[in-house]
């Protein structure tokens, strides 16, 4: 899925370019953390660091069921991903906005199983119950899905905001 790629000269340097949706993607798939923003029933903002993986164009993570993200995601599944460096000179900080779906699939579950695997090595081993991740230490996970509508990166050093759209 190829999104519309857009410089935004608002918020960049005066002869920065935008930087290629290949790059960002891979910035994606290889990040170790991320931070998911939903929002409580009453409004209020929530945000947690959680890992996730990339695959089939959407980030994915999973959360107990009992956990405030997905108390929240109950409520309302619009949510961000946030990924990036904390240096203020170089690195590129991303913005996934998109709808978290819940993955049931059994087929599904299992290749997402063995990518957090291969990601995180067997410390995040899972295996796959009812629609759920099984792990012995935590328990069942449900799974989400977030394919992005809408994704901004920040390149800092060169100062370039680009937003891909994807609908």
């Amino acid at each position: 899925m190829e999104p519309t790629t857009e410089l935004d000269g608002r918020f960049s340097a005066e002869n920065a370019a935008a930087t290629p949706w290949a790059e960002a993607r891979a910035q994606l798939e290889n990040a170790e953390t991320y931070w998911l923003s939903t929002v409580r029933a009453d409004g209020r903002p929530h945000v947690t660091t959680l890992l996730a993986v990339w695959q089939d164009d959407a980030l994915h993570f999973c959360t107990g069921a009992e956990e405030q993200k997905a108390r929240n995601l109950e409520t309302n599944p619009n949510c961000v991903l946030t990924t990036g460096a904390s240096a203020l000179h170089e690195g590129l900080d991303l913005m996934v906005e998109g709808v978290a779906e819940r993955v049931t699939d059994q087929g599904t579950l299992k290749r997402l199983a063995d990518a957090w695997e291969a990601k995180y090595t067997s410390e995040w081993h899972f295996d796959v119950g009812d629609g759920v991740f099984v792990n012995v230490a935590g328990g069942e996970a449900l799974v989400f899905a977030v394919a992005p509508a809408k994704v901004l990166g920040f390149r800092k050093g060169d100062y370039a905001q680009t937003r891909w759209r994807f609908r």
